[in-house]
């Protein structure tokens, strides 16, 4: 039996069937997933497995949500922002799926729901090499590569690296010029751990979730938190953040004109993290862009407005012609 599930009222109205019966979340999930209430995450927990990865000498069992639908047509690959996992698309996955896209979501090395009890370093090649080695064992296409926040700075580092596997971008609220994690990167093991302890921290989590969204009941929050910081709870957790944080992040500001995937830059009007003057900035530095800018919504679409955010892939994902990038004078 099937229930059909409408969105919080901080989200537009939309409605994608949600699986009624009680909810079967894979065993290496941490028992908090019981306490959420969203149903959208609760069944997009579910469907998360984890696939060996050949990485270093051991492989990584590593997190992801595979498709129900496969094609020949290049698929879509979802990314996902800093310190996330792949329940960050929890309501544009299925809106894609009904599009018929082939929808993969990955979690990115360190962060997300992968098995890291052998636990490898972490950085930025790390993490590009990790995701190459799922891409060659599963996914085999050329993608649309899909970075929301952080995310867009993995896409770009990736991209560069390994054009043969992005056939397009797609940066949502895109935080790529940033230098790294800056002086975190220097500070003290004890001072390091300290502070990614406070990271997961639920006041903090709450804060980070009235900044990200333009309307948002405190009991939205509340389980939005609850969701965000479920990752947090895997024991292997702050080795891991730690680790990233100390290795200085991404900083791939000085690459963005090196992009040659034609891209589609979509920004939230009412980001209250990253200036939409940045939004202008990329979309003048790269090559062959578009940008789409989303009224009455904050830094992440793809969680407060995932209908539109899904409408724009899609039709981005159908579009072949190459447009001549003109910078856009102002958002």
């Amino acid at each position: 039996m099937v229930a059909v599930f409408s969105v919080a009222t901080a989200l537009p109205k939309f409605k994608v069937v949600a699986e009624a019966e009680v909810d079967a979340f894979p065993s290496f999930l941490p028992k908090d997933v019981n306490r959420i209430k969203d149903p959208f995450a609760r069944t997009l927990a579910t469907r998360i497995q984890r696939l060996p990865v050949k990485f270093s000498e051991n492989p990584i069992m590593s997190s992801c949500v595979k498709p129900l639908i496969q094609n020949k047509a290049n698929p879509v690959v979802l990314l996902h922002g800093f310190d996330s996992s792949c329940l960050e698309w929890r309501y544009t996955y299925p809106l894609l799926e009904e599009a018929g896209l082939e929808t993969w979501a990955i979690d990115i090395l360190g962060w997300g729901f992968s098995d890291l009890e052998e636990l490898p370093s972490c950085n930025v090649v790390s993490k590009r090499e990790h995701f190459y080695q799922f891409w060659k064992s599963y996914i085999k296409k050329a993608m649309i590569l899909v970075g929301p926040s952080l995310g867009s700075a993995v896409a770009i580092d990736f991209a560069i690296n390994h054009p043969e596997a992005v056939e397009k971008l797609v940066l949502i609220d895109a935080s790529v010029y940033a230098e790294g994690t800056g002086n975190l990167a220097t500070l003290p093991q004890m001072v390091a751990y300290a502070g990614v302890y406070l990271l997961k921290s639920i006041p903090l989590r709450l804060y980070a979730n009235y900044l990200s969204f333009t309307n948002i009941s405190f009991s939205t929050a509340v389980d939005w938190t609850n969701v965000g910081r479920l990752h947090c709870l895997l024991p292997w957790w702050e080795d891991a953040a730690v680790d990233f944080m100390t290795s200085g992040g991404y900083n791939v500001a000085s690459q963005i004109k090196m992009v040659k995937q034609k891209t589609l830059i979509i920004w939230g009007e009412n980001d209250r993290i990253i200036s939409n003057k940045l939004a202008v900035q990329l979309h003048c530095e790269l090559p062959d862009a578009i940008i789409r800018q989303i009224p009455d919504c904050g830094h992440l679409p793809h969680v407060e407005r995932p209908d539109s955010v899904a409408k724009l892939i899609a039709e981005f994902v159908q579009t072949s012609t190459k447009a001549v990038n003109q910078c856009a004078p102002s958002l």
